[in-house]
């Protein structure tokens, strides 16, 4: 873990997956260049539900750009995650002490984790033994990203202060609120989300089928103790990720089972 110890203006690398131009990002920019040195790598287009990929039999291409407010930013061919393994091989010359992915729009919460390209790029900065967090508001109309990037600020100077060890991996979901409106923070565990997708048949001019995956927007069970239920009720809700998928409670009973090296016949 990099990001450590008291300095004045601490390296931030900021991406994103809804693209260099989205206001999220730009927000972020705001609420941070005052106290931090900032990069800005994130992608050309939008990457949402693009989950952890990685461009790795083509070349990818990164070109100097400008945010809306005249902030300079690079901008990349690549995914999220593309964008922090850039900046962390070598496209920037210092190696971040924090990397922030986001503002997206719209939560990524329970399952999402393994759709979202937000918290994808904050997965490849941990790869990279740095601290990251990704931040997510709960709305897709009309956002004011104001209160979570003031926050995303506040919370990446807390987790700067952190003692060493392991990189930190925070998810993070504000609730579309005021900023007087909303009820405080929740340390939470993923909650459950509801999907009801449907497939979508059409037909091309040539008389070929084509499909869409579309349907309702997601939604999810509001658990107390769960990122959903947080945002339920008006919290920004915090969640502390791991890398390690390993279903631990399970290694026994599959352990127990009988897998010899004999293969079952035709």
């Amino acid at each position: 873990m990099k990001a450590q110890g008291a300095q004045e203006r601490p390296h931030i690398l900021l991406t994103n997956d809804d693209g260099i131009h989205a206001g999220g990002l730009l927000a972020l920019v705001q609420a941070l260049r005052d106290d931090a040195a900032l990069s800005i790598i994130a992608p050309e287009h939008n990457w949402s539900a693009a989950g952890h990929s990685k461009t790795m039999h083509k070349p990818l291409r990164a070109w100097s750009t400008a945010l809306a407010d005249g902030t300079e930013a690079v901008c990349t061919s690549g995914s999220p995650s593309d964008c922090v393994a850039l900046a962390l091989l070598g496209l920037l010359q210092e190696t971040p002490d924090l990397v922030i992915a986001g503002i997206n729009l719209g939560a990524n919460v329970g399952h999402d984790l393994t759709y979202s390209g937000t918290v994808a790029a904050a997965m490849e900065s941990v790869i990279g033994d740095i601290s990251a967090i990704a931040v997510s508001l709960d709305t897709l109309e009309a956002p004011d990203y104001g209160p979570a990037a003031r926050f995303a600020a506040s919370l990446a100077f807390r987790v700067l202060q952190a003692e060493e060890g392991e990189p930190l991996l925070l998810n993070v979901n504000v609730p579309a609120l005021a900023a007087e409106e909303i009820k405080g923070v929740q340390i939470t565990a993923l909650g459950h989300r509801l999907y009801r997708d449907t497939l979508v048949r059409r037909t091309d001019p040539r008389g070929r089928d084509y499909y869409w995956i579309g349907g309702d927007p997601p939604t999810g069970i509001p658990k107390d103790g769960t990122d959903i239920g947080a945002l339920a009720k008006g919290y920004i809700s915090i969640t502390p990720l791991l890398l390690d998928l390993t279903d631990y409670s399970r290694l026994a009973e599959l352990r127990a089972w009988d897998l010899g090296f004999e293969m079952p016949s035709d």
